[in-house]
């Protein structure tokens, strides 16, 4: 056995094995970062600037896949669908509030499991966009968001598989229920209130025409 020879043969594999690491841990964290800013620039209504994020966080993607095909067990890591997962939620995000097209997790170049526990994360967002709906009063917008994030729950609960397959999703889609509740109970509050100040209004019309024609 040629001692040496083994020892370099294996320190060359688990070398290169770190170097990808390293590359690709770096690469994640700029991805999560970049779909952090695309939320934020959704929330704003800076849409240009969210679309130039996206063109980042696209690339960012693509480098990722690219840097792990043949370090497969980098691409298994953790950090790796935790940065999918977060891509894919600000991808939902922008698509949702911006009233397009929901990009499928192939689009996107992401694992399902990272991207159903995004969509899940994503009814978060929802809840944000409508609360700041409910105080603009744009009432029928916020009831929309609430449609998707009951389709977004529907889709979720639809699949009982084990954490070990869906990445966890069991806990993203309890709490995707909970801010569902949550958000539905405070756009009805909202939108009974609105309707009590519109009849309020309209006797108050009622009445002060009753008055001029006395």
């Amino acid at each position: 056995m040629d001692w040496e020879a083994l020892r370099s043969r294996i320190k060359a594999d688990f070398d290169a094995k770190n170097a990808a690491r390293e590359e690709v841990l770096k690469a994640c964290r700029s991805l999560v970062q970049t779909s952090s800013y695309i939320i934020r620039s959704v929330h704003r209504g800076e849409r240009d600037e969210a679309l130039e994020l996206i063109a980042q966080a696209e690339e960012l993607s693509a480098g990722i896949t690219h840097m792990t095909r043949d370090h497969p067990e980098v691409y298994t890591a953790g950090f790796v669908h935790d940065a999918q997962k977060e891509y894919a939620e600000a991808r939902a995000t922008f698509a949702l509030i911006n009233g397009e097209p929901l990009p499928g997790p192939e689009e996107l170049g992401v694992e399902y499991p990272a991207y159903l526990n995004g969509l899940g994360e994503a009814v978060g967002e929802l809840r944000r966009s409508i609360l700041d709906l409910i105080r603009e009063g744009h009432l029928e917008r916020g009831d929309e968001l609430l449609a998707y994030m009951d389709d977004i729950y529907y889709l979720l609960v639809s699949f009982d598989y084990p954490d070990a397959i869906t990445g966890g999703l069991r806990r993203t889609t309890d709490m995707a229920r909970a801010i569902m509740e949550r958000t539905r109970g405070d756009l009805t509050t909202a939108l009974r209130q609105s309707k009590l100040k519109e009849a309020i209004a309209r006797l108050e019309r009622k009445v002060s025409g009753a008055n001029e024609d006395m």
